[in-house]
């Protein structure tokens, strides 16, 4: 039989892993929001400049902040900057706000994601079946890829959001057993 302290353990080291791959794919997104301000740029100028324009590269720009944004919704949880409706909570002692946290992962967040899953899965597979490219002319011919990346930054968000399910478990039963 296993020790309490053993598997709080091996769920901090579950959580630890889950947090490293969550800031490391973030950190990809980061890149890939300089690479759409460099694109941005390019743009802007050949426009302005050349009176140049190509569809392909003004959608290569929306299908960078789409892949930014979605491996960026975990870490985003991680760090604690998202939307939250903060009319008691701040008041909240240590323990209470980690119940809410848990209690929010568990009954709001994580049925979100599966439902979010359950409906961006298939929209994906459609996708993939039809090899789906862009309507417009001289669009990008890797929508279906595109539609891809919904159902990996759902998956991001849900596994961040087990993460912070556990660290919040562990953080309510530490301020238990310290009282």
């Amino acid at each position: 039989m296993h020790s309490p302290s053993s598997a709080s353990n091996r769920l901090s080291r579950i959580t630890a892993g889950l947090d490293v791959t969550t800031r490391t794919l973030c950190r990809w997104g980061s890149y890939l929001t300089l690479v759409m301000v460099l694109l941005m740029l390019l743009n802007v100028v050949l426009r302005y400049g050349f009176e140049l324009g190509w569809i392909a590269l003004q959608e290569s720009v929306t299908y960078l902040h789409a892949c930014a944004f979605l491996l960026g919704l975990g870490y985003t949880l991680q760090i604690d900057e998202h939307v939250r409706v903060d009319v008691f909570y701040r008041r909240f002692s240590a323990r209470r706000q980690a119940l809410v946290n848990l209690l929010g992962s568990l009954f709001l967040l994580l049925p979100v994601c599966a439902f979010l899953l359950y409906y961006s899965v298939p929209y994906a597979v459609e996708s993939w079946k039809l090899l789906e490219t862009s309507k417009e002319p001289g669009g990008l011919p890797l929508v279906f890829i595109l539609k891809s990346v919904i159902p990996l930054g759902i998956v991001l968000l849900g596994l961040q959001g087990i993460s912070e399910a556990i660290k919040n478990f562990q953080r309510w039963q530490e301020s238990k057993a310290g009282q």
